[in-house]
């Protein structure tokens, strides 16, 4: 198993003159200290039922931007980007462009928005759930399309592309790997059988994450695609690693590694994210390795 580094929260002391250089310790304390990933959330508000809506938050992919700069190993992505943000032509165009410059690091990882509140704020459409879907799917299909060698135009029903013209292309081969991220079982896990090279689950048991990957290798029976070829991820949402109680989130990890979790991704929150990473590096990666 391997362990994830997800930023989610951007209040930290004499921020936002230390934001930068604080983020840049953080991301280079992961890229040196062995983690897989690195991503940061999709959101342009703090979300209200973790934090204060108004606490600082970054724009996801000027941030994976800065990310690529200061790294040089690690996987960068957003967990995850919401499909009503940006048109799907411009966000292939985005995500290759931090692929490019990241020197092949960049991934996609998309689902299908949820915080109501930001839309209406900023004065962003917010589809109700189903068309959100349906938008997702087509926003998936534009993706692949603008990272083959068809330039040709792409007729959907909530959007409409005259060309698809990608240059450059990515580094990454084929595409930019895809993650989708959320656990439902009829919509989602349904595209990421059909689409997807891997998913991130919100489960809190291994039976839980169990059953969920049962019902994606449902799907990916009736899709006919490879479930074995899908990296299986969650975010991990316990009080462990904020306690300081790394070896009891390694001994949580096994069971979820036991369920068939690879990968998990953590929340270093306040007040010193810097030395969560690197005591994560220290001690649970060269541990979380040997499941």
């Amino acid at each position: 198993m391997d362990l994830g580094l997800h930023i989610a929260n951007f209040t930290w002391p004499d921020s936002p003159a230390s934001t930068a250089d604080t983020l840049a310790k953080v991301a280079v304390a992961a890229d040196e200290g062995g983690y897989a990933s690195l991503s940061v959330m999709d959101h342009f508000f703090q979300m209200d039922h973790f934090f204060d809506a108004a606490e600082p938050m970054l724009e996801g992919y000027t941030t994976l931007g800065y990310l690529a700069a200061v790294t040089e190993r690690v996987r960068l992505g957003l967990l995850v980007t919401g499909v009503t943000y940006r048109h799907p032509g411009l966000l292939a165009k985005t995500v290759t462009t931090v692929d490019v410059l990241s020197g092949g690091r960049g991934e996609l990882g998309i689902g299908a928005a949820w915080y109501e509140r930001e839309h209406v704020g900023l004065g962003v459409p917010y589809p109700p759930t189903s068309e959100r879907f349906e938008r997702l799917e087509e926003t998936l299909q534009v993706c692949l399309q603008m990272w083959s060698e068809d330039n040709g135009g792409y007729t959907g029903e909530h959007y409409q592309l005259a060309e698809t013209l990608n240059s450059p292309q990515p580094i990454s081969r084929p595409h930019p790997p895809i993650m989708i991220g959320g656990s439902g079982e009829k919509k989602t896990l349904r595209l990421v059988a059909k689409y997807a090279q891997a998913c991130n689950l919100f489960v809190s048991t291994p039976e839980e994450a169990v059953h969920k990957l049962d019902v994606l290798r449902r799907h990916c029976e009736n899709e006919g695609t490879d479930y074995e070829a899908i990296r299986k991820t969650m975010l991990y949402m316990g009080m462990a690693v904020m306690a300081g109680d790394l070896d009891g989130f390694v001994e949580e990890m096994r069971g979820f590694a036991a369920a068939g979790i690879e990968g998990v991704m953590v929340m270093p929150t306040r007040p010193d994210p810097l030395a969560i990473t690197e005591s994560l590096a220290t001690s649970a990666i060269p541990q979380l390795s040997e499941i």
